[in-house]
């Protein structure tokens, strides 16, 4: 059953064009009185990623939804996810579409990246910025109620205004227009994918690619970016509509092996498993697990139901990091 947060939410969107979604976002944080997907704090399954650089911490119970991975699993190509500080001393990028406030966008500068957050709407823009402001030092104390203190120097934090499919934004990313200055070398997809129509998850597939940092065999500090996506909701039917439309781990699979083409879905609006196989553009998942801890929102009758995969380009990705 739908509560009454995710009726209204679905209502604010239902009459609307997809070509209009971005006005009625930016509706909801001019008003700032009605934002449900605001936790106040970045994920907690992000949070536990960045701090458990041998192994992520994850949920002894099996998980149910669709296409989960069974307990315990994640596949040794989670040791793929590089530190934000290079050998050389630059700073790896991290791009967050659809940032919100900005917390994830502070997690990972605390952790060193250069962190970059993305929005469609200037009211969540300015939202960002404003918070983004005194993050940094909320970010460390995250960690350290964590229990963990790192040495690392913080890398920057800025928020950016556009649309994702579009590529003026990108003039204001540092470095990008240089050469091997293009891609990110992490993008995380944390309720964005879900706050699409469905109709854009193909195009979603597709330019998540192009912007997804290509390895060079020229250059030992850039074997190639990751994509962390945050599945969610997993357990939320299909049928229900949305934002948050339901995204099952079967979702990005099927979207991932053959970025921009369409994917199959059954009567009830559910995406089908297929045998395609993968395109030479293919995103290969390297890592997949139910994290011991997220929001509550992904909590049902005490079992998390929310999952969280990466993925690299499929010229990158090595036999041993791909996970099965």
């Amino acid at each position: 059953m739908a509560s009454k947060n995710q009726d209204r939410l679905r209502t604010h969107f239902s009459s609307a064009p997809s070509t209009s979604h971005p006005a009625r976002w930016d509706d909801l944080w001019k008003e700032g009185t009605f934002l449900p997907w605001d936790r106040a704090t970045a994920n907690p399954a992000l949070i536990d990623l960045l701090l458990s650089r041998s192994r992520p911490l994850t949920s002894p119970d099996p998980n149910p939804s669709p296409g989960a991975p069974p307990p315990n699993s994640t596949s040794v190509g989670y040791a793929s996810l590089a530190r934000g500080l290079r050998s050389d001393g630059t700073r790896r990028r991290v791009l967050v579409p659809g940032c919100g406030k900005g917390y994830d966008v502070a997690l990972f500068a605390a952790h060193g990246w250069d962190a970059f957050g993305l929005e469609v709407s200037a009211h969540a823009a300015e939202a960002a910025r404003e918070y983004l402001e005194n993050a940094g030092k909320e970010a460390y104390k995250m960690m350290d109620e964590a229990g963990k203190k790192l040495d690392v120097q913080r890398g920057s934090m800025k928020v950016l205004e556009g649309d994702y499919f579009e590529d003026g934004w990108l003039e204001k990313v540092e470095g990008w227009g240089e050469e091997g200055g293009k891609g990110f070398d992490v993008i995380y997809d944390n309720t964005f994918l879900c706050a699409l129509p469905p109709s854009l998850r193909p195009r979603w597939a597709a330019r998540t690619a192009s912007l997804l940092r290509r390895g060079t065999s020229t250059s030992s500090t850039n074997s190639g970016g990751i994509l962390i996506c945050l599945e969610f909701p997993t357990h939320k039917p299909a049928s229900s509509g949305g934002p948050p439309w339901s995204l099952p781990p079967t979702v990005h699979a099927e979207l991932l092996k053959r970025p921009g083409d369409e994917i199959t879905y059954d009567d009830n609006g559910v995406v089908m498993k297929t045998d395609r196989e993968e395109s030479e553009e293919a995103l290969v998942k390297i890592a997949h697990y139910t994290p011991k801890r997220t929001h509550d929102v992904g909590v049902v009758k005490g079992v998390v139901r929310d999952c969280v995969s990466m993925w690299r380009h499929r010229a990158d990705c090595s036999d041993v990091e791909r996970w099965h």
